[in-house]
């Protein structure tokens, strides 16, 4: 087939191929990933908020309940009977030993009953289940932020590794670069067969490197999208770094400071002591059923029954209807009921109650001490972030004016391959280091934000 009747076949299915089947072939530009929307998304997606989102509204559930122990108990029930047959020995009658009764009966009862005391417990359990919401709201807060957290340090981690991907596909450009030259001067007699062959080795080198680099990258990319729950089948690539990013803060509060913030700002020990006193008040209720317990009820009933045919003795009767309705009747009473001993039960329950409060509030202090001594490792790697970033800037200069200079030594021939190869593997480390040292400083940023409890978050409930 002649390149003639070929590019006339192409031309052919251009032409004929529908519009959408032109557009459909058409690759669609990767979607931009900035760090606001992969935040955006896990919050929206992720399965822990929605645990703690499901556990509030449950709860939320239980304090109604809990509202309700206010509130009468009301009990409708009826029974209807269209026939009932009785036999049973009446020596009075004359007609016969054994009488026998065929009836027809109906019966209605509407109660309502309410608790007037016992012991405090319905308002002791209200109690606990107010403070357990209010802990599980600051629990979902805190559920949003450690998301954040998270989704963070993986974006950030994936922005390093595609820089130092870019690094290493720089550098291994320059090797090839340099090969090319080393090549030229070779084919001249001003280089060497050794020197060569050195250089092929570096480029070798640092094709083996930039290919490390990119399998960093794709996976660290492959874990951000775990982290929002996105198909790796549709391509993304991550916009450029937040403004800002690995710069200097002009200043950070002292560590005491931190510390006040912490303890104010962290809604997981604000929920942790919702808890303590929660299990405080589940003691008093367990305590309660140690108290006598008082009840009202009011009863409505009503009933009535006739004789069929069949009854060896039949008296006149009013029709069901007429009965049901005319003999509505109605009762109040109270009753005091008090349990003397129930074999060591109410004891059981308030010890288990009490173990309960010591054990969150041991809960609560325990997260207290974690969050001091988090903090102040938080503040050491900020402060030896910040030294390691200054350093790796001063490096980088110290590295570039070497490499500068061995170079054109090198050009001269005034230095040897070895000089320029230390030279270059500085400069490249050099790079590496600053960029490390920016996001790793750019990390411990957020890792203060999120133990000091100051996090932001595009959405923030409020418990």
């Amino acid at each position: 087939m002649t390149s003639t009747l070929r590019s006339f076949i192409a031309a052919a299915i251009i032409l004929l191929a529908p519009p959408f089947t032109l557009r459909a072939a058409e690759a669609e530009p990767p979607a931009r990933l900035t760090l606001k929307e992969c935040v955006r998304e896990a919050l929206a997606t992720a399965s822990e908020g929605k645990k703690a989102e499901n556990a509030l509204q449950l709860q939320a559930t239980d304090v109604l309940r809990r509202y309700g122990r206010f509130l009468p108990g009301v009990t409708a029930s009826a029974t209807y009977s269209p026939y009932s047959r009785a036999k049973a020995y009446s020596p009075a009658t004359t007609l016969a030993d054994y009488t026998t009764t065929s009836t027809e009966s109906a019966t209605a009862t509407l109660t309502a009953s309410l608790n007037l005391f016992n012991g405090f417990s319905d308002y002791s359990a209200l109690q606990a289940a107010l403070k357990t919401k209010r802990a599980l709201g600051y629990s979902l807060t805190r559920a949003y932020e450690t998301i954040a957290y998270d989704v963070t340090q993986t974006y950030y981690q994936a922005l390093l590794d595609r820089e130092l991907q870019a690094i290493a596909e720089e550098d291994l450009l320059a090797s090839e670069d340099q090969l090319k030259l080393t090549e030229n001067q070779f084919r001249v007699g001003l280089k060497s067969m050794t020197e060569r062959y050195q250089q092929e080795a570096e480029v070798a080198s640092r094709r083996l490197a930039s290919i490390q680099a990119e399998a960093r990258a794709q996976r660290s990319l492959l874990e951000l999208l775990r982290r929002i729950n996105r198909t790796p089948a549709v391509p993304v690539t991550l916009a450029d770094a937040p403004e800002g990013t690995g710069t200097m803060p002009p200043y950070l509060p002292a560590l005491d400071s931190l510390m006040t913030t912490a303890f104010q700002k962290r809604q997981d020990l604000i929920g942790s002591e919702l808890e303590a006193r929660a299990a405080r008040w589940q003691v008093r209720e367990a305590r309660g059923q140690r108290l006598p317990s008082l009840d009202a009820t009011w009863t409505l009933s009503s009933g009535g029954s006739r004789y069929l045919s069949g009854s060896t003795i039949t008296y006149p009767t009013p029709t069901l209807d007429d009965q049901l309705e005319r003999s509505i009747g109605q009762s109040v009473s109270i009753g005091l009921s008090w349990t003397i001993f129930d074999g060591w039960q109410t004891g059981y329950l308030v010890q288990s109650a009490k173990i309960g409060w010591l054990n969150k509030s041991l809960d609560y202090n325990d997260l207290r001490r974690d969050i001091a001594i988090d903090l102040g490792q938080a503040y050491n790697d900020f402060r030896s972030a910040r030294m390691q970033t200054e350093t790796a800037q001063i490096s980088l200069k110290a590295a570039q004016s070497a490499y500068l200079a061995v170079r054109k030594k090198y050009e001269l021939g005034a230095a040897g391959f070895v000089d320029l190869s230390t030279a270059r593997a500085a400069l490249f480390s050099a790079r590496s280091s600053l960029t490390q040292a920016r996001y790793n400083l750019e990390l411990q940023k957020n890792v203060i934000a999120y133990a000091t409890g100051t996090l932001e978050l595009p959405m923030n409930p409020q418990p």
